[in-house]
């Protein structure tokens, strides 16, 4: 037993001897090794840096030095190399790897014509787009501005800013004359609005009847003339942490000019679509007349101009004038209009009879008409060399017309038939006068009291705004309403 034991025991023990010697061998195989080489050009015989060699088949990737030279290590076997530069074209090359034993293997590379993959335009941003910020901002120039083609900076933010939308009310009351706007969805009141990095001051009017935005009190930016404007920055994320609870749907920044010594005159015209329309008629070999029936007309003129006081100071002022005149897209109205008449033809009859048609007694469903004065300026006075005192602020007059429902003349609850006896179209007359004025000083140092007791950089603001608006409707029987504010604000920022 003992004898038998002990031949068992040898023989395990030999076989545990070979086990070891063979993985160990088997390892010495598998050892990398070291292959080199460099990558010329087979034109000029010059190396090329930057180039990727990469083994095929796994995600070893080496690149050249400014020599030319590579150096990798792979494992034992048969390997392709590749290498690709950009302007040359791809080599391969096959080679066998042997263990213990570094290989070189040099490339030379022929030049050819770079081809440009498939142009994807869809979901890139635009170059006015700040990529390299933590969230997205946009910044729209003056040239950018203008060729927009429209006059009012909501209309323009409208067009050219993602997640901007803002258009004209009609039948709202004050609204018709002051957008509500909307950043990312959000109301009109969480927008913050800045001009020259200071805050714009809200509108008077709280939006009503059922337009978006209803109950808020947002900020009018179409009192602010696009001819005063050098750039608008759009940062288009939420930013309550920095400027407070006003900011949710993200802020826009109104850079004033402070060009000197240009004068710079705009004019912009147009009008609605769909102005030259052809007549519907048989072929009948007449001429077709083309008929020019369009609505929307508007004219702009912007003059701006810099002067320059002292080496760094300026005074730069701007007058816009703006005429706008109404569009309308109601149809006619296809009802009975008088009490005790019923029917197409019996009151198609009396509208006749009374010198009126079916268009007549409808009302008008479309932006209204306004007519916009505005005188902006913007200012640095200088005071040393690293202090100066700033002013801006502006004026702007609005005198718009928008109308309401039309009261048919079986409405005697709504007008007095004895005045009117055909009914009548009110007119709401929104009269809006909006003004602000902001000034301070920055730059320098003054004396901070605090626990290090440092001095500090600081700039102080002060900011007076007021605006107004009225909207007596007609008749002139039927009373107007009038809202007017105020507000004077400081502010100081140290650094």
């Amino acid at each position: 037993m003992n004898g038998s034991f002990v031949r068992r025991t040898g023989f395990g023990a030999l076989i545990s001897l070979l086990c070891v010697l063979f993985l160990a061998s088997e390892g010495a195989a598998q050892q990398p090794v070291e292959i080199s080489g460099t990558v010329t050009s087979m034109s000029t015989g010059q190396p090329l840096a930057g180039a990727a060699v990469s083994v095929v088949g796994s995600a070893r990737t080496v690149g050249t030095n400014a020599s030319g030279a590579y150096r990798a290590r792979i494992r034992p076997g048969s390997w392709t190399l590749r290498v690709t530069l950009i302007g040359y074209a791809a080599v391969e090359q096959q080679v066998n790897v042997v263990a213990g034993q570094p290989a070189t293997v040099d490339f030379q590379m022929q030049e050819t014509v770079l081809e440009m993959g498939q142009l994807v335009v869809i979901g890139s941003r635009t170059a006015r787009t700040a990529v390299e910020t933590p969230v997205p901002i946009d910044v729209i120039s003056a040239e950018q501005i203008l060729e927009s083609g429209h006059t009012e900076v909501n209309q323009i933010l409208r067009e050219i800013v993602p997640s901007f939308n803002a258009s004209h009310q009609t039948i709202s009351d004050g609204t018709d004359h002051v957008n509500p706007a909307s950043l990312r969805g959000l109301g009109p009141d969480q927008t913050l609005v800045l001009v020259n990095g200071k805050r714009r001051h809200q509108s008077a009017i709280v939006h009503v009847n059922g337009t978006f935005g209803r109950g808020t009190v947002g900020i009018d930016l179409n009192s602010i003339p696009t001819s005063a404007i050098e750039r608008i920055e759009v940062l288009r994320d939420g930013a309550s942490a920095q400027y407070g609870s006003d900011a949710i749907a993200g802020v826009v920044n109104i850079v004033l000019k402070e060009n000197t010594e240009d004068l710079i005159v705009t004019a912009t015209v147009g009008a609605t679509g769909g102005c030259l329309t052809t007549p519907d008629r048989a072929d009948t070999g007449e001429p077709i007349n083309l008929d020019w029936d369009c609505d929307g007309e508007q004219l702009q003129v912007g003059v701006n101009y810099g002067f320059p006081i002292g080496d760094r100071g300026f005074f730069n002022v701007t007058g816009q004038y703006l005429d706008r005149e109404r569009t309308n897209r109601s149809g006619a109205e296809e009802r009975d209009f008088f009490p005790g008449i019923s029917g197409d033809a019996a009151t198609d009859a009396e509208l006749a009879s009374r010198g009126l048609t079916r268009a007549d007694l409808s009302m008008q469903t479309g932006q209204g008409a306004a007519t916009v004065g505005s005188a902006f300026y913007n200012a640095v006075y200088p005071i040393g060399e690293s202090a100066e005192l700033y002013s801006f602020g502006g004026l702007t007059f609005r005198d718009g017309v928008a109308t309401g429902f039309y009261r048919r003349p079986n409405q005697a609850d709504r007008f007095v038939p004895e005045i009117f006896p055909s009914g009548f179209l009110p007119e709401i007359n929104t009269d809006i006068n909006d003004g602000s004025v902001s000034l301070g000083g920055r730059g320098g140092t003054w004396t901070c009291q605090s626990p290090a007791d440092r001095t500090r950089s600081c700039s102080t603001s002060i900011t007076l705004s007021t605006r107004r608006w009225a909207h007596p409707a007609r008749p002139p029987s039927t009373p107007g309403r009038s809202t007017s504010a105020r507000r004077l604000a400081t502010s100081t920022r140290c650094a």
